[in-house]
Protein backbone atom coordinates (compact mmCIF):
# COMPACT_ATOMS: atom_id res chain seq x y z
CA UNK A 1 0.00 0.00 0.00
CA UNK A 2 1.07 3.57 -0.69
CA UNK A 3 2.71 5.79 1.89
CA UNK A 4 0.57 8.85 2.58
CA UNK A 5 1.20 12.60 2.36
CA UNK A 6 -0.43 15.10 4.72
CA UNK A 7 -3.26 17.02 3.02
CA UNK A 8 -2.15 20.20 4.79
CA UNK A 9 1.14 20.22 2.86
CA UNK A 10 -0.50 19.89 -0.59
CA UNK A 11 -1.47 22.69 -3.01
CA UNK A 12 -5.12 23.05 -4.03
CA UNK A 13 -6.11 24.69 -7.34
CA UNK A 14 -8.83 27.20 -8.11
CA UNK A 15 -11.02 26.51 -11.14
CA UNK A 16 -9.19 29.25 -13.06
CA UNK A 17 -5.72 27.92 -12.27
CA UNK A 18 -6.77 24.37 -13.21
CA UNK A 19 -8.02 25.60 -16.60
CA UNK A 20 -4.84 27.63 -17.20
CA UNK A 21 -2.60 24.67 -16.39
CA UNK A 22 -4.48 22.50 -18.89
CA UNK A 23 -4.07 25.20 -21.56
CA UNK A 24 -0.32 25.41 -20.91
CA UNK A 25 0.09 21.62 -20.94
CA UNK A 26 -1.76 21.32 -24.26
CA UNK A 27 -0.17 24.46 -25.71
CA UNK A 28 3.49 25.40 -25.28
CA UNK A 29 4.35 22.21 -23.37
CA UNK A 30 3.27 19.97 -26.25
CA UNK A 31 0.87 17.54 -24.60
CA UNK A 32 -2.15 16.32 -26.54
CA UNK A 33 -5.52 15.83 -24.90
CA UNK A 34 -5.43 12.09 -25.59
CA UNK A 35 -2.04 11.79 -23.84
CA UNK A 36 -3.34 13.54 -20.73
CA UNK A 37 -6.57 11.52 -20.82
CA UNK A 38 -4.66 8.24 -21.05
CA UNK A 39 -2.45 9.14 -18.08
CA UNK A 40 -5.43 10.39 -16.07
CA UNK A 41 -7.50 7.27 -16.73
CA UNK A 42 -4.55 5.03 -15.86
CA UNK A 43 -4.13 6.98 -12.60
CA UNK A 44 -7.78 6.39 -11.73
CA UNK A 45 -7.53 2.65 -12.47
CA UNK A 46 -4.33 2.21 -10.43
CA UNK A 47 -5.84 4.15 -7.50
CA UNK A 48 -8.85 1.82 -7.51
CA UNK A 49 -6.57 -1.22 -7.70
CA UNK A 50 -4.56 0.06 -4.70
CA UNK A 51 -7.60 -0.16 -2.40
CA UNK A 52 -10.37 -2.25 -3.97
CA UNK A 53 -9.00 -5.62 -5.02
CA UNK A 54 -10.76 -7.38 -7.93
CA UNK A 55 -11.36 -10.50 -5.81
CA UNK A 56 -13.76 -8.45 -3.62
CA UNK A 57 -14.79 -5.53 -5.85
CA UNK A 58 -14.97 -7.10 -9.28
CA UNK A 59 -18.00 -5.47 -10.94
CA UNK A 60 -17.26 -1.85 -11.87
CA UNK A 61 -19.71 0.61 -13.44
CA UNK A 62 -18.09 3.67 -15.04
CA UNK A 63 -20.65 6.46 -15.48
CA UNK A 64 -19.15 8.76 -18.09
CA UNK A 65 -20.14 12.28 -19.01
CA UNK A 66 -19.77 13.93 -22.45
CA UNK A 67 -16.51 15.79 -21.73
CA UNK A 68 -12.91 15.00 -20.85
CA UNK A 69 -13.88 13.72 -17.41
CA UNK A 70 -16.00 11.10 -19.16
CA UNK A 71 -13.04 10.26 -21.38
CA UNK A 72 -10.95 9.66 -18.25
CA UNK A 73 -13.64 7.22 -17.12
CA UNK A 74 -13.58 5.36 -20.45
CA UNK A 75 -9.78 4.99 -20.26
CA UNK A 76 -10.02 3.84 -16.64
CA UNK A 77 -12.58 1.18 -17.61
CA UNK A 78 -10.19 -0.20 -20.24
CA UNK A 79 -7.31 -0.44 -17.77
CA UNK A 80 -9.55 -1.99 -15.11
CA UNK A 81 -10.49 -4.71 -17.60
CA UNK A 82 -6.80 -5.54 -18.03
CA UNK A 83 -6.33 -5.43 -14.24
CA UNK A 84 -8.82 -8.28 -13.83
CA UNK A 85 -12.04 -6.37 -13.07
CA UNK A 86 -15.32 -6.72 -14.94
CA UNK A 87 -16.17 -3.18 -16.06
CA UNK A 88 -19.47 -1.90 -17.44
CA UNK A 89 -19.94 1.55 -18.97
CA UNK A 90 -22.90 3.92 -18.91
CA UNK A 91 -22.17 6.65 -21.48
CA UNK A 92 -25.51 8.30 -22.27
CA UNK A 93 -24.36 11.46 -24.11
CA UNK A 94 -21.66 10.24 -26.46
CA UNK A 95 -19.20 12.70 -28.01
CA UNK A 96 -18.66 12.32 -31.75
CA UNK A 97 -14.98 13.39 -31.71
CA UNK A 98 -12.58 10.70 -32.99
CA UNK A 99 -10.78 10.52 -29.63
CA UNK A 100 -13.97 9.49 -27.85
CA UNK A 101 -15.29 7.19 -30.57
CA UNK A 102 -11.88 5.48 -30.52
CA UNK A 103 -12.15 4.91 -26.76
CA UNK A 104 -15.58 3.35 -27.26
CA UNK A 105 -14.24 1.08 -30.01
CA UNK A 106 -11.37 -0.04 -27.75
CA UNK A 107 -13.83 -1.01 -25.02
CA UNK A 108 -16.14 -2.77 -27.47
CA UNK A 109 -13.19 -4.79 -28.76
CA UNK A 110 -12.72 -6.05 -25.17
CA UNK A 111 -16.44 -6.96 -25.00
CA UNK A 112 -17.01 -4.41 -22.22
CA UNK A 113 -20.81 -3.96 -21.99
CA UNK A 114 -22.32 -0.51 -22.57
CA UNK A 115 -25.51 0.06 -20.57
CA UNK A 116 -28.20 2.66 -21.17
CA UNK A 117 -29.64 4.59 -18.24
CA UNK A 118 -32.73 2.40 -18.59
CA UNK A 119 -30.59 -0.73 -18.23
CA UNK A 120 -29.40 0.29 -14.78
CA UNK A 121 -31.06 -1.32 -11.74
CA UNK A 122 -32.96 0.91 -9.34
CA UNK A 123 -30.44 -0.01 -6.64
CA UNK A 124 -26.94 0.11 -8.12
CA UNK A 125 -25.53 -1.84 -5.16
CA UNK A 126 -27.30 -4.96 -6.36
CA UNK A 127 -25.24 -5.28 -9.54
CA UNK A 128 -22.03 -3.31 -8.96
CA UNK A 129 -19.22 -3.22 -6.40
CA UNK A 130 -17.50 -0.02 -7.58
CA UNK A 131 -19.17 3.00 -9.21
CA UNK A 132 -16.80 5.35 -11.04
CA UNK A 133 -18.23 8.87 -11.13
CA UNK A 134 -16.70 10.34 -14.31
CA UNK A 135 -19.56 12.64 -15.28
CA UNK A 136 -18.29 16.21 -14.76
CA UNK A 137 -14.85 17.71 -14.17
CA UNK A 138 -13.55 21.07 -12.99
CA UNK A 139 -14.75 23.00 -16.07
CA UNK A 140 -18.44 22.19 -15.44
CA UNK A 141 -20.80 25.11 -14.63
CA UNK A 142 -24.44 25.27 -13.63
CA UNK A 143 -26.81 22.47 -12.69
CA UNK A 144 -26.62 18.95 -14.16
CA UNK A 145 -29.19 18.26 -16.88
CA UNK A 146 -30.95 14.99 -17.70
CA UNK A 147 -29.99 12.22 -17.55
CA UNK A 148 -27.07 13.19 -15.34
CA UNK A 149 -29.23 14.79 -12.64
CA UNK A 150 -30.91 11.42 -12.11
CA UNK A 151 -27.61 9.53 -12.25
CA UNK A 152 -26.13 11.81 -9.60
CA UNK A 153 -29.21 11.23 -7.47
CA UNK A 154 -28.73 7.46 -7.83
CA UNK A 155 -25.25 7.86 -6.36
CA UNK A 156 -26.60 10.07 -3.55
CA UNK A 157 -29.26 7.46 -2.81
CA UNK A 158 -26.60 4.77 -2.87
CA UNK A 159 -24.88 6.44 0.08
CA UNK A 160 -28.14 6.40 2.03
CA UNK A 161 -28.78 2.78 0.97
CA UNK A 162 -25.33 1.78 2.15
CA UNK A 163 -25.92 3.42 5.53
CA UNK A 164 -29.07 1.39 6.11
CA UNK A 165 -28.13 -1.91 4.45
CA UNK A 166 -24.34 -2.17 5.05
CA UNK A 167 -23.75 -2.89 1.37
CA UNK A 168 -20.18 -3.03 0.15
CA UNK A 169 -20.43 -0.95 -3.06
CA UNK A 170 -18.22 2.15 -3.19
CA UNK A 171 -18.15 5.39 -5.18
CA UNK A 172 -14.94 6.64 -6.81
CA UNK A 173 -15.09 10.22 -8.12
CA UNK A 174 -12.71 11.39 -10.84
CA UNK A 175 -11.14 14.77 -9.99
CA UNK A 176 -14.43 16.36 -8.80
CA UNK A 177 -17.46 14.63 -7.29
CA UNK A 178 -20.08 15.36 -9.97
CA UNK A 179 -22.47 18.08 -8.88
CA UNK A 180 -20.05 19.62 -6.38
CA UNK A 181 -18.90 23.23 -6.72
CA UNK A 182 -15.31 23.10 -7.94
CA UNK A 183 -14.07 25.39 -5.17
CA UNK A 184 -16.70 25.27 -2.43
CA UNK A 185 -17.53 21.57 -2.53
CA UNK A 186 -20.89 20.04 -1.59
CA UNK A 187 -22.46 23.35 -0.60
CA UNK A 188 -25.92 22.07 0.34
CA UNK A 189 -24.59 18.87 1.88
CA UNK A 190 -26.88 16.76 -0.31
CA UNK A 191 -24.44 15.71 -3.02
CA UNK A 192 -22.43 12.60 -3.78
CA UNK A 193 -20.30 11.38 -0.88
CA UNK A 194 -17.57 9.33 -2.57
CA UNK A 195 -15.48 6.77 -0.73
CA UNK A 196 -12.51 7.62 -2.96
CA UNK A 197 -11.54 10.82 -4.73
CA UNK A 198 -8.84 10.69 -7.41
CA UNK A 199 -7.57 14.24 -7.94
CA UNK A 200 -5.76 14.85 -11.23
CA UNK A 201 -2.70 17.09 -11.80
CA UNK A 202 -3.30 18.71 -8.39
CA UNK A 203 -6.32 18.64 -6.05
CA UNK A 204 -8.98 21.29 -6.66
CA UNK A 205 -10.17 23.44 -3.76
CA UNK A 206 -13.30 21.34 -3.25
CA UNK A 207 -11.07 18.38 -2.31
CA UNK A 208 -10.53 20.06 1.07
CA UNK A 209 -14.18 19.20 1.81
CA UNK A 210 -13.75 15.54 0.86
CA UNK A 211 -14.24 13.40 3.97
CA UNK A 212 -14.05 9.89 2.50
CA UNK A 213 -11.35 7.41 3.51
CA UNK A 214 -9.25 7.40 0.32
CA UNK A 215 -7.89 10.49 -1.45
CA UNK A 216 -5.39 9.84 -4.26
CA UNK A 217 -3.51 12.14 -6.58
CA UNK A 218 -2.89 11.03 -10.17
CA UNK A 219 -1.67 12.54 -13.43
CA UNK A 220 2.06 12.09 -13.10
CA UNK A 221 2.98 14.55 -15.82
CA UNK A 222 3.37 17.99 -14.16
CA UNK A 223 6.66 19.58 -15.37
CA UNK A 224 8.85 21.85 -13.18
CA UNK A 225 7.86 25.01 -15.07
CA UNK A 226 4.22 24.62 -13.94
CA UNK A 227 5.23 23.66 -10.40
CA UNK A 228 7.28 26.87 -10.17
CA UNK A 229 4.75 29.17 -11.84
CA UNK A 230 1.85 28.09 -9.64
CA UNK A 231 4.02 27.43 -6.55
CA UNK A 232 2.66 23.89 -6.34
CA UNK A 233 3.48 21.58 -3.46
CA UNK A 234 2.83 18.07 -4.71
CA UNK A 235 3.77 14.73 -3.12
CA UNK A 236 6.46 12.46 -4.50
CA UNK A 237 5.09 9.49 -6.43
CA UNK A 238 6.57 6.25 -5.09
CA UNK A 239 8.66 4.19 -7.50
CA UNK A 240 6.92 3.70 -10.85
CA UNK A 241 3.44 4.30 -9.41
CA UNK A 242 0.86 6.41 -11.27
CA UNK A 243 -0.87 7.47 -8.05
CA UNK A 244 -0.02 8.62 -4.54
CA UNK A 245 -2.30 8.66 -1.52
CA UNK A 246 -3.01 11.90 0.33
CA UNK A 247 -4.27 12.18 3.87
CA UNK A 248 -4.50 10.11 6.98
CA UNK A 249 -5.13 6.39 6.77
CA UNK A 250 -8.71 5.44 7.58
CA UNK A 251 -9.47 3.93 10.96
CA UNK A 252 -9.64 0.20 10.34
CA UNK A 253 -11.34 -2.51 12.34
CA UNK A 254 -8.64 -5.19 12.23
CA UNK A 255 -11.18 -7.90 12.98
CA UNK A 256 -13.09 -6.97 9.81
CA UNK A 257 -10.09 -7.33 7.49
CA UNK A 258 -10.54 -10.39 5.33
CA UNK A 259 -10.00 -11.66 1.79
CA UNK A 260 -12.40 -14.02 0.04
CA UNK A 261 -10.00 -15.99 -2.15
CA UNK A 262 -11.03 -17.09 -5.62
CA UNK A 263 -8.68 -19.78 -6.93
CA UNK A 264 -8.71 -22.90 -9.12
CA UNK A 265 -9.35 -26.16 -7.26
CA UNK A 266 -6.25 -27.91 -5.95
CA UNK A 267 -6.90 -31.64 -6.20
CA UNK A 268 -4.96 -34.75 -5.25
CA UNK A 269 -5.02 -36.19 -8.76
CA UNK A 270 -3.46 -33.01 -10.17
CA UNK A 271 -0.37 -32.78 -7.98
CA UNK A 272 3.12 -34.13 -8.54
CA UNK A 273 4.03 -37.35 -6.73
CA UNK A 274 7.24 -35.77 -5.43
CA UNK A 275 6.69 -32.62 -3.29
CA UNK A 276 9.95 -31.06 -4.51
CA UNK A 277 8.56 -31.21 -8.06
CA UNK A 278 5.27 -29.71 -6.85
CA UNK A 279 7.18 -26.95 -5.07
CA UNK A 280 9.19 -26.14 -8.20
CA UNK A 281 5.97 -26.03 -10.23
CA UNK A 282 4.43 -23.50 -7.84
CA UNK A 283 7.69 -21.57 -7.57
CA UNK A 284 7.81 -21.23 -11.36
CA UNK A 285 4.20 -19.95 -11.26
CA UNK A 286 5.22 -17.30 -8.69
CA UNK A 287 8.14 -16.19 -10.87
CA UNK A 288 5.95 -16.11 -14.01
CA UNK A 289 3.35 -14.03 -12.14
CA UNK A 290 6.00 -11.38 -11.45
CA UNK A 291 5.64 -11.64 -7.67
CA UNK A 292 8.27 -9.72 -5.75
CA UNK A 293 10.97 -11.91 -4.20
CA UNK A 294 9.22 -15.25 -4.71
CA UNK A 295 12.22 -16.88 -2.98
CA UNK A 296 11.52 -15.03 0.30
CA UNK A 297 10.67 -17.49 3.07
CA UNK A 298 9.97 -17.33 6.78
CA UNK A 299 12.51 -19.46 8.67
CA UNK A 300 11.43 -20.60 12.16
CA UNK A 301 13.81 -22.15 14.66
CA UNK A 302 13.63 -23.21 18.31
CA UNK A 303 16.57 -23.40 20.75
CA UNK A 304 16.98 -25.52 23.87
CA UNK A 305 14.95 -22.96 25.87
CA UNK A 306 11.88 -23.89 23.78
CA UNK A 307 11.36 -20.29 22.59
CA UNK A 308 10.61 -20.10 18.85
CA UNK A 309 11.88 -17.27 16.64
CA UNK A 310 11.10 -16.44 13.02
CA UNK A 311 12.63 -14.23 10.37
CA UNK A 312 12.49 -13.75 6.60
CA UNK A 313 15.44 -15.12 4.61
CA UNK A 314 16.00 -15.82 0.94
CA UNK A 315 16.04 -19.28 -0.61
CA UNK A 316 19.27 -19.65 -2.59
CA UNK A 317 19.01 -23.22 -3.82
CA UNK A 318 16.64 -26.17 -4.02
CA UNK A 319 17.23 -29.71 -5.25
CA UNK A 320 16.03 -33.25 -4.50
CA UNK A 321 17.85 -33.12 -1.15
CA UNK A 322 16.34 -29.91 0.17
CA UNK A 323 16.35 -26.12 0.54
CA UNK A 324 19.45 -23.92 0.95
CA UNK A 325 19.93 -20.46 2.48
CA UNK A 326 23.00 -18.55 3.73
CA UNK A 327 23.62 -16.65 6.95
CA UNK A 328 26.07 -15.87 9.75
CA UNK A 329 27.00 -18.97 11.76
CA UNK A 330 27.15 -16.87 14.96
CA UNK A 331 23.63 -15.43 14.66
CA UNK A 332 20.70 -16.30 16.92
CA UNK A 333 19.19 -18.66 14.34
CA UNK A 334 22.54 -20.41 13.97
CA UNK A 335 22.78 -20.86 17.75
CA UNK A 336 19.24 -22.30 17.84
CA UNK A 337 20.04 -24.67 14.97
CA UNK A 338 23.14 -25.81 16.85
CA UNK A 339 20.96 -26.64 19.87
CA UNK A 340 18.06 -28.07 17.85
CA UNK A 341 18.90 -28.85 14.20
CA UNK A 342 15.31 -28.73 12.94
CA UNK A 343 13.44 -25.87 11.29
CA UNK A 344 10.30 -24.85 9.44
CA UNK A 345 10.11 -22.81 6.22
CA UNK A 346 7.08 -20.91 5.00
CA UNK A 347 6.67 -19.48 1.50
CA UNK A 348 3.74 -17.09 0.99
CA UNK A 349 2.74 -16.02 -2.52
CA UNK A 350 -0.08 -13.55 -1.96
CA UNK A 351 -0.80 -12.85 -5.63
CA UNK A 352 -1.56 -16.55 -6.22
CA UNK A 353 -3.30 -17.18 -2.87
CA UNK A 354 -0.74 -19.86 -2.09
CA UNK A 355 1.59 -20.87 0.68
CA UNK A 356 3.95 -23.79 1.22
CA UNK A 357 5.16 -25.08 4.60
CA UNK A 358 8.26 -27.26 4.79
CA UNK A 359 9.62 -28.93 7.92
CA UNK A 360 12.77 -30.96 8.36
CA UNK A 361 16.26 -31.44 9.72
CA UNK A 362 19.01 -28.91 9.05
CA UNK A 363 22.74 -29.21 8.46
CA UNK A 364 25.46 -26.93 7.13
CA UNK A 365 26.41 -27.11 3.47
CA UNK A 366 30.04 -27.78 2.56
CA UNK A 367 32.55 -24.97 2.92
CA UNK A 368 33.27 -25.27 -0.82
CA UNK A 369 29.58 -24.66 -1.62
CA UNK A 370 29.47 -21.66 0.73
CA UNK A 371 32.70 -20.29 -0.77
CA UNK A 372 31.33 -20.60 -4.31
CA UNK A 373 28.07 -18.84 -3.46
CA UNK A 374 29.83 -16.11 -1.43
CA UNK A 375 31.94 -15.09 -4.41
CA UNK A 376 28.90 -15.05 -6.71
CA UNK A 377 27.37 -12.24 -4.62
CA UNK A 378 27.82 -8.52 -5.43
CA UNK A 379 30.98 -7.07 -3.81
CA UNK A 380 28.88 -4.85 -1.56
CA UNK A 381 27.05 -7.89 -0.19
CA UNK A 382 30.36 -9.68 0.41
CA UNK A 383 31.73 -6.73 2.37
CA UNK A 384 28.42 -6.40 4.22
CA UNK A 385 28.70 -10.04 5.37
CA UNK A 386 32.14 -9.31 6.83
CA UNK A 387 31.01 -6.10 8.57
CA UNK A 388 27.87 -7.55 10.12
CA UNK A 389 28.40 -9.59 13.28
CA UNK A 390 24.78 -10.63 12.96
CA UNK A 391 22.51 -10.33 16.03
CA UNK A 392 25.18 -8.57 18.14
CA UNK A 393 24.52 -5.12 19.62
CA UNK A 394 26.02 -2.14 17.76
CA UNK A 395 26.38 1.40 19.19
CA UNK A 396 24.81 3.01 16.09
CA UNK A 397 24.14 2.82 12.38
CA UNK A 398 27.13 5.05 11.64
CA UNK A 399 29.53 2.46 13.09
CA UNK A 400 28.52 -0.21 10.55
CA UNK A 401 28.67 2.26 7.68
CA UNK A 402 32.10 3.47 8.73
CA UNK A 403 33.40 -0.11 8.91
CA UNK A 404 31.88 -0.82 5.49
CA UNK A 405 33.66 2.21 4.03
CA UNK A 406 36.99 1.15 5.54
CA UNK A 407 36.66 -2.38 4.12
CA UNK A 408 35.70 -1.01 0.69
CA UNK A 409 39.01 0.87 0.66
CA UNK A 410 40.94 -2.13 2.03
CA UNK A 411 39.62 -4.47 -0.70
CA UNK A 412 39.62 -1.91 -3.54
CA UNK A 413 42.59 -3.61 -5.22
CA UNK A 414 41.64 -7.16 -4.22
CA UNK A 415 39.96 -9.42 -6.80
CA UNK A 416 38.80 -12.12 -4.39
CA UNK A 417 37.41 -10.96 -1.05
CA UNK A 418 37.94 -13.69 1.57
CA UNK A 419 34.77 -15.33 2.90
CA UNK A 420 34.36 -14.95 6.68
CA UNK A 421 34.77 -18.25 8.54
CA UNK A 422 31.54 -17.59 10.42
CA UNK A 423 29.45 -17.29 7.26
CA UNK A 424 27.93 -20.03 5.15
CA UNK A 425 24.93 -22.05 4.11
CA UNK A 426 22.39 -24.39 5.64
CA UNK A 427 20.29 -27.03 3.95
CA UNK A 428 16.92 -28.19 5.27
CA UNK A 429 16.17 -31.82 4.38
CA UNK A 430 12.35 -31.99 4.32
CA UNK A 431 10.22 -34.60 6.01
CA UNK A 432 6.91 -32.72 5.73
CA UNK A 433 5.36 -30.47 3.08
CA UNK A 434 2.02 -28.70 3.12
CA UNK A 435 0.66 -26.95 0.02
CA UNK A 436 -2.13 -24.44 0.74
CA UNK A 437 -4.42 -22.86 -1.87
CA UNK A 438 -6.83 -20.15 -0.65
CA UNK A 439 -10.49 -20.72 -1.56
CA UNK A 440 -13.90 -19.12 -1.08
CA UNK A 441 -15.57 -19.06 2.34
CA UNK A 442 -12.37 -20.26 4.03
CA UNK A 443 -12.73 -23.74 2.49
CA UNK A 444 -9.06 -23.74 1.58
CA UNK A 445 -7.27 -26.64 -0.08
CA UNK A 446 -4.50 -28.16 2.11
CA UNK A 447 -2.49 -31.13 0.82
CA UNK A 448 0.18 -32.61 3.08
CA UNK A 449 3.09 -34.81 1.99
CA UNK A 450 4.90 -37.08 4.48
CA UNK A 451 7.32 -39.96 3.81
CA UNK A 452 5.94 -43.48 3.99
CA UNK A 453 7.31 -46.97 3.39
CA UNK A 454 5.34 -49.12 0.95
CA UNK A 455 6.66 -52.57 -0.03
CA UNK A 456 10.05 -51.66 1.36
CA UNK A 457 10.27 -48.47 -0.70
CA UNK A 458 10.21 -44.88 0.57
CA UNK A 459 7.44 -42.84 -1.09
CA UNK A 460 5.60 -39.64 -0.29
CA UNK A 461 2.07 -40.09 1.03
CA UNK A 462 -0.48 -37.37 0.28
CA UNK A 463 -3.44 -36.52 2.53
CA UNK A 464 -5.96 -33.68 2.57
CA UNK A 465 -6.21 -31.61 5.76
CA UNK A 466 -9.31 -29.74 6.94
CA UNK A 467 -8.95 -25.99 6.31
Amino acid sequence: MQSMTSPESISYLTQRDAAEIDEILMGPLGFSVDQLMELAGLSVATSIAEVYKPSEYNRVLAICGPGNNGGDGLVAARHLHHFGYKPFVCYPKRTAKPLFTGLVTQLESLAVPFLTVGDLPSELSKDFDVLVDAMFGFSFHGSPRPPFDDLIQKLVNLHKYNQTRQKSSVIVSVDIPSGWHVEEGDVAGEGIKPHMLVSLTAPKLCAKKFSGPHHFLGGRFVPPSIVEKYKLHLPQYPGASMCVQIGKPPQIDISALRENYISPEFLEDQVEANPIDQFLKWFDDAVAAGLKEPNAMCLSTVGKDGKPSSRMVLLKGVDKDGFVWYTNYESRKAQQLLENPRASLLFYWDGLHRQVRVEGSVQKVSDEESEQYFHSRPRGSQIGAIVSKQSTIVPGRHVIHQQFKELEEKFSDVDLIPKPKAWGGYKLKPDLFEFWQGQKSRLHDRLQYTPQEINGKQVWGIVRLAP
